[in-house]
């Protein structure tokens, strides 16, 4: 989303709906509208699509970066998982403990499989801090 209006206007209803949700007989009405398995068709899921941009701040840089993909429902979802569980199951990782984030157990392994996948991740923009 490009625009400030936009966000906000989708984040209300965002919150309205997980409001309403908590609600039995909104619920029960979501629930019904539809049944397992009627989701997108393959054809439909072949023309979604994502793309994120995040911005990384710290001492004198700034990073730009943008992570992309096909359907970020259902097919991009479904690589991130299966490639992490390959990840950690089979390949060489950095000695870590406890609670980390998946960059920091899996690191470029990760990231290797994500692209053979068919994910982009690119750096936009490096330039010193202002």
């Amino acid at each position: 989303m490009k625009r400030l209006p936009t966000i906000l206007v989708a984040g209300a209803g965002m919150a309205g709906l997980v409001g309403l949700v908590k609600l039995p007989p909104t619920r029960r009405w979501l629930l019904g509208r539809l049944a397992s398995g009627q989701g997108p068709s393959p054809e439909q899921r072949a023309k979604s699509w994502f793309r994120v941009r995040f911005l990384g701040a710290g001492g004198d840089r700034r990073v730009l970066t943008e992570v992309a993909g096909g359907d970020p429902g259902y097919d991009e979802t479904a690589k991130m998982l299966a490639e992490s569980a390959l990840c950690l199951a089979l390949d060489e990782l950095p000695p870590t403990s406890g609670q980390v984030t998946p960059v920091t157990a899996m690191g470029d392994a990760l990231l290797d499989r994500l692209v053979k996948a068919g994910m982009t991740f690119r750096v936009l923009d490096s330039p010193p801090r202002a």
